[in-house]
């Protein structure tokens, strides 16, 4: 933990809704997931395919509230007692931060360095784990998302993708989180919610890791209106507890 800077999770929502150019998502939605131990200090991350900043409805979760090294990420319905949706993020700041703190080591240094970076730790009861969301290896095709230990290598650092970010009418901004130990250039590979699974099915279906499917069309520096993206590689971010 020495070599990163730990921050409020008010800043990693910043980080994740800002880098797209727009604070005022933070004042979206206040029907959030994490428990009141955690409360202001944790950050909740969905899916545009089943929540809005609004109304989350699901968020990033630890299956069985296990805290343990390759223990699976799922999403699971908001709520304010249930401890595996604890998280909290460190944020170094942009991948650049990250590349010269030497945790990040690969191309990605060079190919997206000025945008924003975060880790996601595990914190049930707000009480912090060491473990982060993240891949066992370096990111490929269909890679299982779980419990990986923080601050170690750049498989638990996650790029907020601002470049192909997305303006939703009336329901805030989405970006792509790339993998920071992506070794594919043109198509990186990004946190995605498995197609045609839903986060009540049983058993629960477990994050993963695919190509950036399409782009974006943009208008102005890090906002783009239309593009070609997937829902199920878009992510919005959230802060605090249940209302």
């Amino acid at each position: 933990m020495s070599i990163k800077s730990k921050v409020l999770a008010a800043a990693a929502t910043l980080t994740l809704v800002s880098g797209v150019g727009v604070a005022s998502a933070l004042t979206a939605g206040t029907a959030v997931a994490a428990t009141p131990s955690c409360g202001t200090f944790c950050v909740n991350i969905f899916s545009k395919d089943f929540g809005t900043y609004k109304s989350p409805n699901f968020t990033v979760d630890v299956w069985r509230q296990t805290a343990a090294v390759g223990q699976p990420n799922i999403l699971f319905r908001v709520s304010n007692f249930d401890p595996a949706l604890d998280f909290t993020a460190s944020v170094q700041g942009t991948v650049a931060d990250f590349c010269a703190a030497g945790i990040i080591t690969n191309f990605t240094c060079y190919r997206w360095a000025n945008l924003p970076a975060f880790e996601l730790e595990y914190a049930p009861f707000g009480a912090l784990s060491g473990l982060c969301m993240g891949v066992s290896l370096n990111a490929f095709q269909n890679e299982k998302v779980s419990l990986q230990p923080c601050g170690l290598t750049d498989r638990t650092v996650w790029v907020v993708d601002a470049l192909d970010s997305i303006l939703a009418a009336h329901s805030g901004f989405y970006a792509p989180l790339i993998n920071a130990s992506n070794t594919n250039f043109s198509h990186p590979f990004v946190l995605t919610y498995p197609r045609n699974s839903f986060p009540t099915d049983s058993p629960r279906p477990q994050l993963v890791v695919q190509n950036l499917t399409g782009f974006s069309q943009t208008v102005a520096p890090f906002l783009a209106i239309i593009g070609t993206i997937n829902s199920n590689q878009l992510w919005g971010a959230t802060i605090g507890q249940l209302k």
